[in-house]
């Protein structure tokens, strides 16, 4: 029975990594001492640049602020850490041909879009995708330590699901700080 369990453990861990639609990547400081930083506030000069409603740009703050204090920090009025944000989106069309037909072709073996029948469907579809860069600033020397940077596709205008969406890429996003972070997260599951 062990080891229909032990065999089961990564296609579980697979269908967990898999089902996040939010591609993250971070950049870091080397040399800054994120075990220093165990206050933060956010930066609204840098907030105010952000290209998107100012009802977004709460929803995605909440998210940040509920992600710090998860990890231990707080808020202060002398932070460690300045807290910014930057977004991108551009729209993307997505082509898929589903050929499918039957008969010999030109050359070696069977080409099967090739004389006979042949069927062409073309689907097109459109989407926006964004991108949410996360910056954490160090707040005595003003210099950038972390970026995290999440894409990924914006599917609704609906309120609720918007604010799940900016949730899961706030989430997907700070489960990498600090540096490392992602390493002490991992969950054992029992069976």
């Amino acid at each position: 029975m062990k080891i229909k369990n032990l065999l089961f453990l990564p296609l579980i861990a697979l269908l967990v990594t898999s089902c996040s639609s939010v591609k993250v990547t971070t950049d870091y400081d080397t040399k800054a001492n994120f075990n220093q930083y165990k206050t933060f506030a956010f930066y609204k000069t840098g907030i105010d640049k952000a290209t998107i409603s100012d009802l977004d740009k709460k929803r995605i703050m909440r998210a940040i602020e509920s992600e710090l204090l998860a990890k231990g920090m707080t808020k202060s009025q002398t932070p460690d850490v300045l807290v910014s944000l930057f977004t991108k989106s551009r729209e993307r069309v997505n082509v898929n041909s589903n050929n499918a037909g039957w008969g010999y072709g030109y050359g070696f073996g069977w080409n099967p879009w090739m004389y006979g029948g042949m069927n062409n469907n073309l689907n097109v579809s459109q989407h926006t995708e964004g991108t949410l860069f996360i910056d954490i600033i160090d707040g005595k020397k003003k210099e950038l330590v972390w970026q995290g940077i999440g894409s990924g596709a914006l599917r609704t205008k609906d309120v609720e699901k918007k604010e799940a969406r900016i949730k899961e890429f706030v989430a997907e996003i700070m489960a990498k700080y600090p540096p490392g972070a992602e390493k002490n997260n991992l969950r054992i599951i029992k069976f």
